[in-house]
Order: structure tokens, then sequence, then C-alpha cells
């Protein structure tokens, strides 16, 4: 039981994700960026969202490499290990991921590539030339007498693939095809392997490859590349078994360098080159969308919507193993970008990959199939030769058969998929169609307050004329009152002085009714 544990312990293994922080630049400390990275550990970044704010988040990776981190020491931690996987038969896959001007090419490819300097020296050589000239110096300590290194670089830009060792431009070509012999690869069909025989010659093919790359200005990088490259070194190694059997065994790793995941407004991207942004940015997201499908466990992986998700379908979910690198910047201008990229990688190690040694061929086995092959087109050609029209040899007739119910299994899968996508679209329809008439009825309802709110407003300013009126007449009858009373005051006080004449003359009248009276 624990052996069995065990097998499936190594079966299935976890993508490995490093991140690398590169230092501020001049152009961050002249506008005056601050970093926004920590790193207490060499397993942890710590992004603080604002300068002087507490809130932060934390991401824990296999390895974090600091600002001042050398080129040798993201070699050993990440490639070194997978070569001795390489060089065991096994698929190995490395790419670097993060927004433009964070160094993914420099890590990849570096600056300084002298071909005397050793793979082990503290150089600004990339993971590329150190991976090929540690390759050589592995074979010749192991002694292996025969075998063969063969390098291919191809760009993948705007959705088209280039052959960047090809000594033709022509990108129609290269095409990719789905490998009947193994699910879920592809092969690239029209793709130049060079055969490399020592270390001198790598230089030449990065050189070579290096001037013939897609690469455009933006306001990210003044020599960003705006496009993903994949470089693949395949060998084969010719040994002998116990019995003396030639057996033939097969690595390959690929170098993948992923263009920038700037979003189109920070990289200041026009017309052109706004597209190939977008083309870029499309491709990206795709890419997250498989690793979120993988990492759900969802039951269709979009891989085929893009060419890169098509490239790294073994890389991701399949038989190889893979490391990704994602490169950040620490200035606080960058902070979305980081944060984007720090969410992708860290999602990314959920993923488990399912490592299988590619199959050790002997010379026998490799006859055998060829005569396998040979026979099966013989049967066919009889076939077709005794009887008029389209005939097919019994087996492989049940060949066919046997394909065409896997491939009705298939598709049964995928109608059923169908089914359950459709299922949710009417569900979401349908709560589309709610929210449509929520939003009639509250239309509605704004238009009646509305209309409710326009007869007020009239009606307050009738009643704001009205007003204005009846304190005018309210005025006009407080002044004509005030002239009333000043008027009776001044009647009141002449009706006084009559009063005190008439009390006068009464007096006098009676004085002389007196005298008549006397004189009577």
């Amino acid at each position: 039981m624990n052996d069995i544990r065990n097998i499936k312990k190594e079966k299935n293994q976890h993508i490995q994700v490093f991140a690398r922080v590169r230092p501020i630049n001049n152009s961050e400390k002249v506008g005056k960026s601050v970093s926004v990275l920590e790193l207490p550990s060499n397993k942890e970044v710590v992004v603080r969202e604002r300068p002087l704010d507490k809130h932060s988040r934390k991401f824990t990776f296999d390895k974090v490499f600091g600002p001042t981190s050398k080129q040798i020491d993201v070699y050993n931690a990440v490639v070194n290990p997978l070569l001795e996987e390489v060089l065991a038969g096994y698929n190995c896959t490395v790419f670097a991921y993060g927004q433009t001007g964070t160094g993914k090419t420099f890590t990849m490819e570096g600056v300084s590539n002298d071909p005397t300097l050793h793979w082990q020296s503290d150089t600004s050589a990339g993971i590329i030339p150190r991976a090929l000239s540690h390759l050589f110096d592995e074979l010749r300590l192991l002694e292996v007498q025969e075998f063969t290194v063969r390098v291919s670089f191809l760009e993948l830009y705007n959705e088209e693939l280039f052959d960047l060792l090809s000594p033709s431009d022509d990108a129609s070509k290269i095409r990719l095809y789905e490998d009947a012999t193994r699910k879920g690869s592809v092969i690239i069909h029209g793709l130049e392997e060079v055969t490399v025989h020592n270390k001198n010659e790598v230089y030449k093919i990065l050189e070579k490859g290096s001037e013939r790359r897609q690469t455009a200005a933006t306001l990210m990088n003044a020599h960003s590349s705006r496009s993903h490259t994949v470089f693949s070194i395949t060998i084969h190694i010719k040994e002998n078994n116990m019995d003396g059997e030639e057996l033939l065994k097969t690595g390959k790793l690929n170098l993948v360098d992923l263009a920038g995941s700037e979003n189109v407004g920070r990289s200041g991207a026009v017309d052109r080159r706004a597209r190939e942004a977008g083309n870029i940015n499309q491709s990206l997201l795709t890419l997250g969308r498989v690793i979120t499908a993988l990492v759900e466990r969802a039951p269709h992986i979009p891989y085929r919507e893009s060419k890169l998700t098509r490239l790294l379908q073994e890389s991701l979910g399949g038989r190889t193993k893979t490391s990704i690198i994602a490169t950040v910047s620490p200035a606080s201008i960058n902070l979305e970008e980081t944060l984007s990229t720090l969410d992708y990688a860290h999602r990314a190690k959920n993923i488990t990959n399912r490592p299988e040694i590619n199959q050790k061929l002997s010379k026998k086995a490799l006859l055998k199939e060829y005569t396998e092959e040979i026979e099966r087109l013989r049967r066919d050609l009889l076939a077709s030769r005794e009887r008029n029209g389209v005939y097919l040899a019994q087996d492989n007739y049940n060949e066919m058969q046997s394909l065409i119910e896997n491939q009705s299994k298939e598709i049964e899968e995928k109608i059923s998929h169908i089914k359950v996508l459709q299922e949710a679209m009417e569900a979401k329809e349908q709560i589309f169609n709610e929210l449509q008439t929520k939003h009639v009825e509250q239309a509605n309802q704004l238009q009646d307050t509305e209309e409710l709110l326009e007869t007020t407003t009239h009606a307050l300013n009738s009643t704001t004329v009205r007003l204005q009126m009846t304190e005018r007449e309210k005025e006009e009858q407080s002044h004509l009152v005030e002239k009333h009373v000043s008027t009776e005051k001044q009647l009141f006080s002449q009706a006084q002085a009559l009063l005190t004449v008439a009390d006068a003359v009464t007096v006098d009248v009676n004085k002389l009714h007196d005298k008549i009276s006397h004189k009577r």
C-alpha cells in the first residue's frame, strides 16, 4: 500500500512557483516611487497596498529572490534540479511571467553570453545559455558517448507562429497539430531544429534568434518584447542495457519567455501596438482561465482558445515537470500589476502535473513499430486492390471502429457539457430577464415620481406667486391702516378741541340764560 502511495505521490506533482523582485530603476526613483514589497523570508512576499498603511497582503512561494539576487542563484534553484530530470528522460518547462520591464527576458536570456565563461560563474548570463552550457558539462562528466542536442526557437506574435532559427521568414509553413499518439500534446509541423555540438554554437544561435524577435518600445520598457518565445532543448541519448541492447532516451527542456502582462492603457501602446497588446492580453487571459479551470478541477479546460495555451498544454496539467518564475517590480507605481502577477502565480501553485518518463525505445522496438506500420499499410493496399472503392483490412477496420467509439464517447461527454453550459446560460438569461423587468418597473416608478415632482414644483411656483401678491396686499393694507390711524388721531384731537369749545359755549349760554332770567 505504501508503495502505491509513493507512486501516486511521484506521479502527481504540484507546479513549482518562484518569485523574483527586481530593484527600483532610475525612472522610478526620479518619479519618487517607493517600494511596496517586503521579503520577511526567502519564501514570502508581503505587499503593502499603501506606503503608510498597515494593511498588507502576504504571498508564499517555493522560493523568493530579492532585488539583490544573482542570475546564478536563480539558475541553481530553478533549473539545475530540472536538468537531471531532462537527462533522465523527462520533459520539463520553465516559464517567466510578469509585467513588462520586470526582468523576464533578462532572467531567461541575460545580457553577457560569453561562451568561454562557465555556467556556474557569477555573470549576467540568463537561464538559456547556462542550461546548455551545464548540459554539455554533464554529458562530458557522465561520459555519454552517443548523444544529440537539438534546439528550436519559436515565437508567438499576434497569434501567429514564427521560427526564429529558420533561414526564411515564411510563417505559413508552421502549423500546430494534435499528437494522435499522446493525448494533449501538439506537434509543431515545419519548425526548424538545429543540432548543437558545443557551447560556442549556443551563443550564435541565441544572438540570431534574439535579433529576429518582434520587439517594440512601450512606456513600460524601452526594449520591450511584444511576443511570447519558446526555446526548446531536446536531447537524445543512446545507451546499452544489461543485455547489450541499444536504447534511445529522450528528454526535453522548454524555456518560455512570455510577453508583458500589463494592460493596454498602462503600456502606452497605440494603434498596431495596442492591437498587439490586446492579442497578448487575450492569450494571457486564456492562460489565466486555463490555470483557474485546472485549480478548480473543471470538466473542460479551454486549452484550444489560444495558441499559447495549446503550446503549454503539456506543461499545465500534463506530463511535464513545470516551474514558473513570476517577475515583479517593487515600485508603488506598479502596485496593480504586481498584485495581479502575484495572484496569478499563487493560483498556479495548486496545479498538479503527472510527469511521465519518455519511453525508452530500442532499435528492435523501433523496427517492430515500423514493420507493423508497413504491414498495416500493405493490408490496406491489398484490400483496396481486390475491390473497387474504399476498403480496409479487418484489423484496421476494427481499429477505426474502436477509435470512432472513443470519439463518440468524447462527443457525448462534450454534448452533456454543452447541455450543462446551456442550462447555466438559460438560468443566467432568466436572471437577466428578471433584472430587466425590475429595471423597467423601477424606470416607470422613477418616471411617475418625476411627473409628481414636476406637478408639485408647478404648484409650489404658483403658491409662491400668490404668496408674493398676498404679501404685497398686506403691505398696502398696513400702509392704509397706518394712514387711517394717523387720520383718526388728528380727528380725535380736533373732536376734543371742538368738545372743549362746545363746553365753553354751553357755559356761556347758561350764563346768558341766567342773565336773561335775571333781567326778566
